[in-house]
C-alpha cells in the first residue's frame, strides 16, 4: 500500500504552490508521494475540477512575470495530484485514505476554514457522516487513524492565519476533549501528529478552467523546524526556519495588509468592478496613499520590533509583484471576506506594533461601525 499526500481544498493557491512544488520536485527525481485532492466545501461550481485533476496529463499552471527583471512566460504540466474526491461524495473513500494511506495532510480552507461555529458542542467525533467544519471534518478523521492504525502524521495547513499550525491543533484538540475522547488519543495527537506552522506567500491571479492557475514567478514556503518534522519534498521555494513569525508579519502585515488597503478603497469609492491590482496602482492619488501607508504607518510599525530595514526591503519587492504588468489579479477576488481580513491583516498589525496609524485606524473603525 502506497502513501499519499491528501489534500483539503481544491484551490488554484495550492495548485499552483505546494502542487506545483511537489510535481518540480518529482521532475528533477525525488521520490515524491501521489497528492490525492478532497473537496470539503461542497460547491458545484468546484465539482468540475474533480474530475480534471484524474487526467494524466495533468493541469497548466502558466507562471507570468518578472524574474531578475527579464518577462517571463511558461506553462508548466503540474502532475502531482492523482486525483480529486469530495466529502460529500467519497466521505467513506476518504476515511479510508486518511487513516491507511495518507502521510501528509494540506489543507487551505479560506479566510474562515477554521470557523467552527456550526458545530454542536461535544457531538461524538464518529465517522458516520462528516461533519460540518474543517477543523470538526479532521477531528474525526484523526480520531478514526488512532482506532485503526494510530500511524504518525504530518499536518501542513496552508492558510493565512498567524501560527496556523498551533492554532489548528488548538482547535481539534479543544473539539476532541468536548467530544468526551479518551486520554490516550489525546497523547498520541499531542505525541505523534506534527502540525507544522507554515506561511505560504505567492500571488495566484486567476484560474484555468476547469483546473489551474495563472501565478508569478515569485514563491515561498516557509515552515518553522518542529522536532520530528520532515517535508514531503524539498524545492528551492521551501524554506525551513527556525523562527516563522518574520515570515508571517512580513508577509501578513505588508503584502496582504496592502491588498486589503486597496481593496477598501475599492469598496468605498466605487471603483470600477473588474479592476485588477495594477490598474488601481495607475492613479497616481491612490498610488501615493498606498505609499504613504508604507511608508508612515506600517515601516515604523516594523522598526519598533526592530524588522525595519526588513520591512522597507518587503515593501519595496511587494509594490513590484503588485506592479506585475502580465498578471490580471482583480481586486473584487481580494475584497472577499474583507471585515475578516480586515481583523487579521490590519487590525493584527496595529495590536502587535503599538505605533500611530490613522489611516488603517480609520479603516478598522468603519468596518466596526459597519459589521456592529
Amino acid at each position: 500500500m502506497t502513501g499519499i499526500i491528501l489534500q483539503f481544498g481544491t484551490s488554484r493557491f495550492l495548485q499552483a504552490h505546494a502542487d506545483f512544488f511537489l510535481h518540480e520536485a518529482k521532475q528533477q527525481g525525488q521520490n515524491v508521494l501521489p497528492v490525492v485532492i478532497v473537496q470539503t466545501s461542497g460547491s458545484a461550481e468546484r465539482a468540475g475540477r474533480l474530475a480534471a485533476f484524474a487526467d494524466p496529463a495533468g493541469f497548466p499552471v502558466i507562471i507570468r512575470g518578472l524574474e531578475d527583471g527579464s518577462p517571463v512566460e511558461r506553462t508548466v504540466a503540474v502532475k502531482s495530484v492523482e486525483r480529486g474526491l469530495s466529502v460529500a461524495g467519497n466521505w467513506a473513500e476518504v476515511v479510508n485514505l486518511f487513516c491507511e494511506q495518507a502521510e501528509y495532510v494540506l489543507s487551505n480552507t479560506g479566510d474562515s476554514g477554521y470557523d467552527i461555529s456550526s458545530e454542536l458542542e461535544g457531538a461524538e467525533l464518529d465517522v458516520l457522516s462528516p461533519r460540518p467544519s474543517f477543523p470538526g471534518k479532521l477531528a474525526q478523521l484523526l480520531l478514526a487513524r488512532f482506532q485503526r492504525t494510530a500511524k504518525p502524521l504530518t499536518i501542513l495547513p496552508c492558510e493565512l492565519i498567524n501560527g496556523n499550525g498551533p492554532v489548528l491543533k488548538g482547535i481539534i484538540r479543544d473539539l476532541a476533549q468536548k467530544s468526551g475522547a479518551d486520554a490516550a488519543f489525546l497523547a498520541w495527537l499531542e505525541e505523534k501528529v506534527i502540525f507544522a506552522n507554515t506561511l505560504v506567500d505567492r500571488i495566484v491571479s486567476e484560474p484555468i478552467e476547469p483546473v489551474g492557475a495563472v501565478a508569478e514567478p515569485y514563491a515561498l514556503w516557509a515552515v518553522e523546524r518542529t522536532p520530528g518534522l520532515t517535508m514531503p519534498c524539498t524545492h528551492p521555494a521551501i524554506v525551513l526556519t527556525d523562527k516563522l513569525e518574520p515570515f508571517e508579519r512580513l508577509k501578513l502585515h505588508i503584502l496582504n495588509l496592502g491588498h486589503t488597503t486597496l481593496a477598501d478603497i475599492w469598496l468605498k469609492e466605487g471603483r470600477p468592478k473588474g479592476e485588477t491590482v495594477k490598474e488601481i496602482l495607475t492613479d497616481p492619488a491612490i498610488r501615493q496613499r498606498l505609499d504613504a501607508v508604507y511608508r508612515d504607518e506600517v515601516v515604523p510599525g516594523f522598526a519598533a520590533h526592530g524588522m525595519g530595514d526588513d520591512a522597507k526591503a518587503y515593501v519595496e519587492t511587494t509594490m513590484g509583484r503588485f506592479l506585475n504588468p502580465y498578471l490580471e489579479h482583480r481586486i473584487a477576488d481580494i475584497a472577499g471576506n474583507h471585515a475578516l481580513k480586515i481583523e487579521r491583516r490590519i487590525k493584527a498589525f496595529l495590536d502587535w506594533a503599538g505605533t500611530p496609524a490613522p489611516t488603517l485606524e480609520a479603516i478598522i473603525q468603519a468596518s466596526d461601525r459597519k459589521t456592529a
